[in-house]
């Protein structure tokens, strides 16, 4: 049986890093109060490995995590990275895998929050915005769980909010 005990971060990574990277750094801090064991300390498929073995290896994490965070930004609903019809091994003259594998055009961030949903897992969507606007937001997670603004607007300046992040995660 497998402990879920980690939580697991799923963000556009290349359009919203920067909050990534700011949820990763609270949480690293001694001066801040996150605490938790990110999922992707673990194993990774490499970048060159097949769409769908990469989402296996996503599958493993989401397997021993309790919490799924999900950052929300301008293109995560729009996001296609993962889906078959983008992997080399995909065949579209017939619709199929030349490996044998089986075909799901599901981008990554689809998949992983299909799967959090499935299991059952704390969702917590974080928007990379100073308003939560659910049309950003993937379907399958869109009324689901906790959602909040990882930003705010005070005179002239954005700010992360940590107060709204550590309430929405705890």
């Amino acid at each position: 049986m497998t402990y879920r005990t980690k939580t697991y971060i799923a963000a556009d990574w290349d359009s919203d890093k920067d909050a990534v990277d700011q949820l990763r750094k609270w949480n690293d801090s001694n001066h801040w109060s996150l605490s938790f064991t990110d999922a992707h300390d673990l194993a990774q498929a490499r970048d060159e490995s097949l769409n769908c073995s990469i989402k296996a290896s996503l599958g493993k994490r989401l397997d021993v995590s309790k919490t799924f965070v999900l950052i929300v930004g301008e293109n995560t609903k729009t996001v296609r990275s993962g889906g078959c019809q983008y992997c080399n091994s995909y065949n579209s003259w017939t619709s199929s895998c030349m490996r044998g594998h089986s075909v799901n055009y599901r981008s990554y961030i689809e998949y992983e929050c299909d799967k959090a949903v499935q299991d059952g897992l704390k969702i917590v969507v974080l928007y990379n915005a100073t308003i939560v606007n659910k049309t950003k937001c993937p379907d399958a997670v869109k009324n689901i769980g906790t959602h909040v603004a990882m930003r705010y607007y005070k005179e002239g300046k954005y700010y992360w909010d940590y107060q709204s992040v550590k309430d929405a995660l705890y």
